[in-house]
């Protein structure tokens, strides 16, 4: 059984995801940390928690989804895994931060293996497999569990909305047409993580959202 913590940070209320079970084996998705009191936050969980980071996750590479990489990269000595498209499309982390007016400096740290879509990522027992969902970003995913009926999505799909489409090689048909084909074609029951605002169901946007 995998336990799903979810955490609250940075500037833009991002979404970070720590996925672990029985094993006590964890993976991070979207680390936004950007404070010490949010890395504190973090890290006092996982070593309370007795976790071993088995996996630093992104979904995509926007800014506020890896402020804290490089927070994770000298606490645990984990790289990123993400896919190459946001890799090769995108502007830095820190071109990125600059342009949405920060001042804060955002550590770019490299991205360590691309992942793909229906690749199987382990953890422990558990599995997840990678959905691609471009549209938002080149390069985005989700991350989904049979098993336990969730997904981890980012910026893809929102409760009654999606994501934007207006940054750096994003598209609204094309992401449109993601969620549709990689999305709304899982059980209804599956309950979708976004990387901002509450949880929903799949039910719950494939017959709700305005945007689908």
């Amino acid at each position: 059984m995998i336990t799903i913590k979810s955490f609250e940070f940075n500037y833009f209320q991002e979404n970070t995801f720590l996925l672990y079970d029985e094993t006590r084996e964890a993976v991070l998705i979207d680390c936004g940390c950007c404070r010490k009191e949010e890395e504190k936050e973090l890290s006092d969980f996982i070593s309370e928690n007795k976790l071993t980071l088995k996996h630093l996750l992104c979904t995509h590479l926007h800014v506020d989804h890896v402020f804290g990489n490089g927070f994770i990269h000298k606490t645990y000595g984990l790289n990123p895994e993400a896919n190459k498209l946001d890799v090769e499309k995108l502007p830095s982390p820190d071109e990125q931060a600059k342009l949405f007016g920060l001042r804060q400096h955002v550590e770019n740290v490299p991205v360590e293996k691309y992942i793909v879509g229906g690749e199987i990522i382990k953890f422990g027992t558990s599995e997840l497999q990678v959905l691609t969902v471009p549209g938002h970003s080149p390069g985005s995913v989700a991350f989904y569990n049979k098993k336990n009926g969730f997904a981890i999505v980012g910026d893809a799909l929102f409760a009654g909305s999606i994501g934007r489409t207006d940054l750096w090689g994003g598209n609204q048909e094309v992401l449109v047409a993601a969620i549709r084909d990689k999305l709304l074609s899982l059980p209804d029951e599956t309950v979708i993580y976004p990387g901002h605002g509450p949880e929903t169901r799949v039910f719950d946007e494939k017959f709700n959202n305005p945007y689908l």
